[in-house]
This record gives C-alpha cells, structure tokens and sequence, in this order.
C-alpha cells in the first residue's frame, strides 16, 4: 500500500473546472425529471457554477450532441440521449478536458515505455485507469448512485 499523501498534494486536482462544472450540471439533469428542461440559471443555482460561465459549457456540450437546448418560454436544457449513453469520456471530450495520450507527466517532449521519465509508469496506470473510468462510467451510474 501507498504512503499517505502530503496535505498540499491532497487538494490537487484530477478534472479541470470547466469539467467539474460540466459534470456538475450533466448530474442535475440525469437526476431530473426526464424530458424536463432546466434553464441555465437553475442549472447555476443548483449546481454553484458561475451562470455566464455555465451558459458557456452548455453551448458546447450541445454543439457536442451531449444536451439538446431549446429557447423561450419553457425552455432550456435536456439531455440530447438517454443517460446511460451518455459516458463521463463524452463530456471531458466535449469541453476538452481529456488526458493527452503522449503528454508526459514530466514535460519532457519525448516519453514512452522504451525511453520513460521517472513519472512514467505511475503516471501510465493512473491515465489509463482515469481513461478505463471515463469509458466506462455514464450519466446513468449518478442517478443509480455508483
């Protein structure tokens, strides 16, 4: 077993903001009503994401075909397929938030198993675990709380 982390290194993170946030707001909709628009306002307001911030990362995870959104009176937010489609991989993909494949932990320009940094293999595991997880885990697992 690992040692403990030190205090600093526990609040890194692994997701950018803009994918929390993202997540944040797909998490309310899979746990609403199906076929019930929220308004990015309420999405905000739920969710304690910045609005014009929020509204941002809606318009791309629509032009993503992750949510459907509609305007005027009654309208907002849904999500474009069933929740069980929808995979965490498809929303980091669509605000741009997944792991580069040859991006070295090390920042070293050239990284692989036959020339590896000293990060390398660990960094290796925790990539294609966090990968292994994003492609495997959908809206659906929120609202059956996995």
């Amino acid at each position: 077993m690992g040692r403990p982390l030190p205090q600093a290194a526990t609040s890194a993170r692994l997701l950018t903001s803009t994918a929390e946030y993202a997540l944040r707001a797909l998490a309310e909709l899979a746990l609403s009503e199906p076929g019930h628009a929220l308004r990015t306002v309420d999405l905000a307001a739920k969710t304690g994401v910045p609005e014009a911030y929020l509204a941002k990362i809606l318009r791309r995870l629509v032009s993503h075909g992750v949510l459907r959104g509609t305007k005027g009176h009654g309208g907002g937010f849904v999500l474009a397929r069933p929740a069980r489609r929808i995979r965490f991989a498809d929303v980091l993909e669509a605000v741009d938030s997944m792991p580069l494949a040859n991006r070295c932990a090390f920042g070293r320009p050239r990284c692989s198993a036959a020339n590896p940094c000293p990060l390398h293999p660990v960094w290796s595991t925790l990539k294609d675990s966090f990968l292994d997880w994003a492609r495997t885990t959908t809206l659906a697992d929120i609202a059956a709380g996995r």
